[in-house]
């Protein structure tokens, strides 16, 4: 189980995962070693994944994003397995959530400009297998990112 410490030392790995190890010990209230060791565990658990550096998509010319709403012919294992496989192989498409609802899946997809957005429409989404219906929602404003899960006091 988990207890403050852990959910502390998520905390500040999920705010700065560069920090060091030093750094982090002091906030939690642990020896270095103490730290790094509890770090280890959760990396072996699983509960940390792994490493990465965020990117500004706006500064790296993304300026729009999409939501697309796909809905597939079917939703055989078949059907769905190849339409997983072929998403996950695209770089356009930044998440892919298979759904409950109305369209099968929602696929997060980033663009320079509409003209760019209409390119990867028509020749990644409606080329994607067995594709039915596509409908794209433009993101107007991104109120709040996500930079990490709270934690969750029930399994912590």
């Amino acid at each position: 189980m988990f207890d403050a410490i852990d959910r502390k030392l998520l905390s500040e790995l999920q705010s700065d995962c560069r920090q060091s190890i030093a750094d982090i010990s002091e906030k939690v209230g642990l020896s270095p070693s103490a730290c790094h060791r509890r770090i280890g565990i959760l990396e072996d658990k699983g509960i940390i994944e792994r490493y990465a550096a965020r990117l500004n998509g706006e500064k790296l010319g993304y300026n729009m994003t999409f939501y697309v709403e796909v809905s597939l012919e079917g939703q055989s294992e078949i059907i769905l397995s190849a339409f997983e496989k072929a998403a996950l192989a695209r770089p356009e498409v930044l998440e892919c959530h298979l759904m409950t609802g109305d369209a099968d899946y929602l696929l997060k997809v980033a663009a320079p400009s509409t003209t760019d957005y209409e390119r990867i429409y028509r020749r990644t989404i409606a080329a994607l297998p067995n594709v039915s219906r596509i409908k794209s929602s433009l993101v107007m404003k991104t109120v709040k990112r996500w930079y990490g899960y709270p934690p969750n006091p029930d399994k912590l």
